[in-house]
């Protein structure tokens, strides 16, 4: 937890990413990656220099017609002191039934940003935690770079100006198997995703792939990140 607190304080600082008095809804999706990035954020919140609120969010795909049981992530909330909305949504109906998309996780993306955009302002936030992290940077590189033919990947923080939003990335230092060891080691509840086409995505593959390079030439994800830094490129 200190390592990952450390990543994550040092990104806040660079990108100046937290200003006082700021309500921060955090996407809680349950997965290892949020609960780490809440749990290490109701942390770093109690010895900030700049104070802080934070509010966890989370929605409900409603999987397969069903409500998803969330109620390990509101005692966690609760333990951490952390305000809980769960917010039931329609993003199963919409994308597996009603559009019945081949390619679903375009839209579906697309409609759980707007969906926690619109939760996010209805809970007075004016800023959101997205639990990003290096991997993720490297691996949406990658992404842009094959399908595209563009250079650049998500930003540190980025502005939505007909929101009047910001989003912050604060674990763009951290790496995938650090948020694995913290949720192990703190034992926090991790929500198993129900969506049909998890670890079956494109983003999968290219993990695969970004494996496969780091056999050869080392980390691949640490030089990618540190060639965008030295480049200037997508705000690093």
């Amino acid at each position: 937890m200190q390592k990952l607190m450390s990543y994550m304080r040092c990104a806040m600082e660079r990108y100046n990413m937290i200003d006082d008095g700021d309500r921060v809804a955090v996407g809680l999706s349950g997965g290892k990656d949020s609960v780490s990035m809440l749990a290490a954020l109701a942390r770093i919140q109690k010895f900030y220099p700049k104070s802080f609120e934070l509010v966890a969010i989370t929605l409900d795909p409603h999987f397969n017609g069903v409500q998803g049981d969330y109620s390990l992530l509101l005692e966690l909330c609760k333990k951490l002191e952390v305000e809980f909305i769960l917010k039931r949504t329609r993003l199963w109906d919409v994308v597996f039934e009603e559009r019945n998309e081949e390619n679903p996780c375009s839209l579906c993306a697309r409609m759980r940003r707007g969906a926690l955009h619109n939760a996010s302002i209805a809970a007075g936030c004016n800023k959101i935690a997205l639990g990003h992290h290096m991997d993720d940077v490297a691996e949406t590189f990658m992404m842009n770079l094959l399908n595209g033919g563009s250079i650049g990947s998500f930003s540190p923080i980025t502005y939505l100006s007909r929101k009047d939003l910001h989003l912050i990335r604060p674990m763009i230092f951290a790496r995938e198997k650090d948020c694995v060891r913290v949720a192990k080691k703190c034992d926090l509840p991790v929500v198993k995703s129900k969506c049909p086409v998890d670890g079956t995505t494109e983003r999968q593959e290219v993990k695969i792939l970004l494996n496969s390079l780091d056999k050869k030439y080392g980390d691949t994800r640490a030089k990618i990140l540190g060639a965008m830094q030295r480049g200037n490129l997508s705000g690093y």
